[in-house]
């Protein structure tokens, strides 16, 4: 459904009902009690009253999104952040009489006649939440440099492992030789019991990223996603990066680049096959064959970054996807439909691969790739 030119979602390129959703979504994240059954109840009011007119739009999200006169002034306040229009009140809002009249401050500032310090940093704030929760491929060149500054705030923490060595640790298992070895340099005086743990290791992350045609609005937050991962192989984790396309290609390397926009430039020019066609089991058969099975991809975090769009049978990719499960730790899947109103995995590459998908997770916004990075962590 296209929306016309004047109506509250005209600079939104996405589908309606995703747009709406993430509207409510966004009220939940900035602190008003949006459940479920409102969220339904939101978008079953906008098809009745109609979404062209944007003050429709105002007052079905206010009337069954908001539950108190309190929650009305940040209602507003994510409605125009969201939407990015003027607030609604000469141009299809009506004269609210539960609103609250503000007053100039006395004194010094009186007449001055300019936002606070406090009202820009709140303004700031809640635009920078809606942005968390668009959709990463419907976002204007600002807005995706804005994005761009977000990503440089992500801290990805590594999984971790048990090692074969111990530490010393407050409690846990007697470390006997320890122990003794303390008394003995008391000249056999008794003294602490020693404890010691298993120690842990970061384990080793591997992105597989789909860089297709159908994928090309998510490439460039992907990839900048799969920078921060390789960043945070600084600390002493393991992250190697690959594309897929109608071929696989090792990006690791370009990846290391400290600046994030040199990164993905270095990263255009290695891989050969951006926007092309679709071969997923290839691809991963590729990565077994040539990396995974000599010991990348035994005990790792593998996640796959794809929509399931397979130009090729699905029983390949259902076997190679059969293959990395048994070698790895943990398959997680993100796919930027997956978070999207009404989506179903009915395509034929993700029915094949889902029976060996241990997380299956959205990755269609930088909240989702918050949630993402909190799944690969706990693997």
């Amino acid at each position: 459904m296209d929306l016309p030119n004047d109506s509250a979602v005209a600079q939104v390129r996405t589908p309606p009902d995703a747009v709406f959703l993430g509207f409510a979504r966004a009220l939940r994240a900035g602190g008003l009690p949006v459940t479920a059954d409102r969220e339904r109840v939101f978008l079953e009011a906008v098809v009745t009253t109609g979404a062209e007119q944007r003050a429709n739009v105002y007052w079905s999200g206010r009337a069954t999104l908001t539950s108190s006169p309190a929650d009305i002034e940040r209602y507003d306040s994510v409605f125009t952040a969201w939407f990015s229009g003027e607030p609604l009140t000469a141009g299809g809002r009506p004269s609210d009489p539960l609103s609250v009249t503000r007053q100039a401050p006395l004194g010094d500032d009186a007449g001055d006649g300019g936002p606070s310090e406090d009202e820009i940093v709140r303004a700031a704030s809640t635009s920078q939440e809606v942005l968390r929760h668009r959709d990463v491929g419907s976002l204007s060149s600002a807005e995706r440099r804005e994005l761009a500054q977000l990503f440089a705030r992500l801290r990805p923490r590594p999984p971790l492992r048990r090692a074969r060595r111990h530490n010393a640790a407050r409690s846990g298992r007697i470390d006997g030789p320890a122990t003794l070895r303390d008394q003995l340099r008391r000249m056999g005086e008794p003294g602490p019991i020693r404890h010691r743990r298993r120690a842990t290791r970061p384990r080793r992350v591997v992105l597989l990223i789909d860089v297709s045609g159908s994928m090309s609005p998510y490439s460039d937050s992907l990839l900048r996603l799969a920078h921060t991962f390789v960043q945070s192989a600084a600390s002493g984790t393991s992250t190697e990066v690959f594309t897929m396309g109608t071929r696989l290609t090792h990006v690791t390397r370009a990846l290391r680049e400290r600046d994030a926009d040199r990164a993905l430039v270095a990263a255009g020019q290695v891989v050969p096959d951006w926007s092309g066609g679709t071969r997923l089991g290839e691809a991963i058969a590729a990565f077994l064959d040539l990396w995974g099975r000599r010991g990348m991809a035994r005990g790792a975090v593998v996640v796959v970054f794809s929509d399931g769009w397979e130009r090729e049978g699905p029983e390949q990719l259902g076997e190679q996807m059969r293959r990395l499960s048994a070698l790895s730790r943990r398959v997680v899947w993100a796919n930027p439909h997956r978070g999207k109103v009404g989506y179903q995995p009915v395509q034929q590459g993700i029915v094949a691969a889902l029976p060996h998908i241990d997380d299956f997770v959205a990755g269609h916004s930088f909240a989702a790739f918050e949630e993402l990075i909190e799944v690969v962590a706990r693997a």
